[in-house]
């Protein structure tokens, strides 16, 4: 937890944005959207002192769908998934979906 924390304190706040950003990688996807992380199984895992930085986000990886919470850095997405993992994803790697 103090990893969690102390990577956080880093973090500056996070951007304001319209809609849901993605990464993909083959078939893998992960989906940022703007709304606050309500999970509370991936909130627990979570400082309280930084909760408030966490948005909501969803990830589709080996075709097995996660629930996640993510916050910014200055260079990348930082992940909490509700299982425990963890991950980054370069900021270069985001984009705006394409719905279809």
């Amino acid at each position: 937890m103090r990893t969690i924390a102390l990577l956080c304190a880093a973090f500056v706040a996070a951007p304001a944005f319209a809609g849901d950003l993605v990464a993909y990688e083959g078939t893998d996807m992960i989906r940022l959207t703007p709304q606050t992380c309500t999970n509370q199984a991936v909130l627990n895992r979570i400082d309280p002192e930084v909760r408030e930085l966490f948005l909501t986000a969803s990830a589709t990886l080996r075709g097995q769908r996660y629930t996640a919470c993510w916050s910014i850095t200055p260079t990348a997405a930082y992940l909490v998934y509700e299982d425990g993992d963890q991950g980054l994803i370069p900021l270069t790697k985001l984009q705006v979906p394409v719905d279809i």
